[in-house]
């Protein structure tokens, strides 16, 4: 069944993993989306930034550049062999990066926790004490757990 034009298709968790990097394959969808013209307003002001940039950091490469190779692709398996042929980093550098996304915030980041506590009051998901990172809150905001 096809869903309705304004109905908002979320991207794939951020915990999903593409060789080895976890969140590459929620970037994907969302430059995806933003391409079609389906990306959901709310998702464009990080759409290369927050968890976005992240990834790029650890990976050395511009959204532009992310942009281009999954324009260029019809399938992810051409983003994943590009990604494989571009970014040469060791296990440890994503592990690296995958547990710098799953402790977001950390409890003494004052700030972080502040914007989470924020963000969960915003969603309806205060009441919601196992959500602890914004991994946990974008799995609940969209309806994952």
């Amino acid at each position: 069944m096809m869903r309705p034009m304004s109905e908002i298709i979320y991207p794939r968790s951020p915990r999903e993993v593409m060789d080895g990097w976890m969140h590459l394959p929620r970037y994907i969808d969302k430059i995806r989306l933003f391409l079609a013209g389906r990306l959901h307003p709310d998702y464009l002001p990080n759409l290369g930034k927050g968890f976005d940039g992240l990834w790029l950091k650890y990976a050395g490469l511009t959204h532009e550049q992310m942009v281009e190779v999954v324009k260029n692709s019809i399938i992810d398996g051409q983003v994943c062999d590009w990604v494989r042929q571009h970014v040469k980093v060791p296990p440890e550098v994503k592990e690296a990066h995958r547990q710098e996304m799953l402790s977001y915030p950390k409890p003494d980041d004052a700030e972080g926790q502040a914007r989470l506590r924020w963000r969960k009051e915003q969603a309806g998901l205060a009441h919601r004490d196992d959500i602890r990172t914004f991994v946990d809150f974008i799995d609940a905001d969209e309806k994952r757990i």
